[in-house]
């Protein structure tokens, strides 16, 4: 019998454009915070904070790097920038005493919104930071893709399952 313990990340690494390694020494993932609208009146025991379907507040990406690089130089700019990041993962089967590495991969489509070029400090990190603000991300585990969010053409799915589909159908948009 199997009991797979996912452990831990073992290392990851962010790519720009599909090419370019940022070298970033610390990554924040986006939180999927939906959208909500307070629920109350006649029928309800309180008040209920309900979620929009599928529809999410601003979700941001954040990259902290040891120093000011070229890559963090080429972000400046107010285009949209092709982020992926691949993550190794440790887990522990204990049925069988081994372990097995599982690789996250999110890609995503970010604007940047915030650049701090960090502190100078002898001897230190400067702890360069930038935010960026999603417009598309997609989520794969073990090569499987679990969710994929596209604000801007109207896409939320989770393992296959298109979570807009029938309020697509019923704006016309599909």
């Amino acid at each position: 019998m199997s009991n797979v313990i996912p452990e831990k990340g073992i290392n990851f690494s962010v790519y720009l454009n599909g090419e370019d390694l940022l070298g970033v020494a610390e990554g924040t993932l986006p939180a999927l915070e939906s959208m909500t609208s307070e629920v109350k009146g006649a029928g309800v025991a309180g008040v209920i904070e309900s979620p929009v379907i599928g529809h999410f507040n601003s979700t941001n990406f954040s990259l902290t790097w040891r120093t000011v690089t070229d890559n963090f130089l080429k972000l400046f700019d107010h285009s949209t920038n092709d982020l992926e990041l691949f993550s190794a993962l440790q887990q522990y089967d204990a049925g069988l005493g081994e372990y097995k590495v599982v690789q996250l991969r999110v890609y995503m489509k970010a604007i940047t919104k915030t650049r701090t070029p960090g502190n100078l400090v002898v001897g230190d990190n400067m702890d360069t930071q930038m935010e960026f603000e999603v417009v598309y991300m997609k989520v794969y585990l073990d090569d499987k893709e679990r969710v994929e969010l596209d604000k801007y053409d109207y896409i939320y799915t989770v393992d296959g399952v298109d979570q807009l589909d029938e309020v697509a159908r019923a704006l016309g948009k599909r």
